[in-house]
């Protein structure tokens, strides 16, 4: 018996997908409390260009490599179950746009925009992908091999792993190929402060993460 979602499933996942929309929020505010005053205009641009770019690649290439689902159909094949999967592609594409978020506030004030944005569309298109649908998926049969080696395949919560994991490391990975900001450290032995620039915005941002 085949199980057709109903809009209640709809429903119950566009409002999931609201309330991870509204991390990147959380993410913009977060970023422009920490960095200098001078720099908060970038830094807001940065974030919503990156979830612009992040859409733009999940949906021609990423969500495709991770699904093998394609959108370039007629209305009437994309709006079966209710429109579910519509509405699945937007929910895991507020996922895949957290990754870049993540990365641009490890790495705030010391990346230029153009090579954080191509970088953005490679991991989206590309990165990204592989790895959610290797878990979330079951792609390249690595759960099938982690069941029958370990008893159960690998179990992530909530994009703990998948995504959030999955941004910090790479996150980790560019701060110490970029080092540190420009004038942290002007002398031998000698620190610079840079402090927030705005507190409110700062505790603003993470309090709309946690809410998300």
């Amino acid at each position: 018996m085949t199980y057709t979602p109903s809009s209640t499933d709809v429903l119950f996942l566009l409002l999931g997908a609201c309330m991870v929309l509204a991390m990147h929020a959380g993410f913009a505010f977060l970023e422009v409390g920490t960095v200098r005053s001078k720099n908060q205009v970038n830094a807001l641009v940065k974030i919503i260009t990156d979830f612009a770019a992040s859409t733009v690649a999940y949906f021609t290439i990423g969500y495709t490599l991770a699904y093998g689902i394609g959108f370039f159909d007629n209305a009437a094949a994309l709006s079966v179950d209710n429109g579910y999967g519509l509405v699945k592609f937007f929910f895991l594409l507020t996922f895949a746009a957290a990754i870049p978020a993540i990365i641009s506030g490890g790495i705030a004030e010391r990346a230029r925009f153009y090579p954080q944005f191509t970088a953005t569309l490679l991991i989206v298109a590309l990165a990204y992908p592989l790895y959610e649908g290797m878990v979330w998926n079951g792609n390249f049969a690595i759960q099938a091999w982690l069941e029958a080696t370990f008893g159960q395949p690998f179990h992530d919560f909530a994009g703990s792993m998948v995504v959030h994991g999955f941004g910090g490391w790479l996150a980790l990975v560019a701060v110490l190929l970029l080092g540190a900001r420009r004038g942290r450290y002007p002398r031998q032995g000698a620190v610079a402060a840079h402090p927030p620039s705005s507190i409110p915005f700062l505790a603003l941002g993470a309090w709309t993460l946690t809410v998300g």
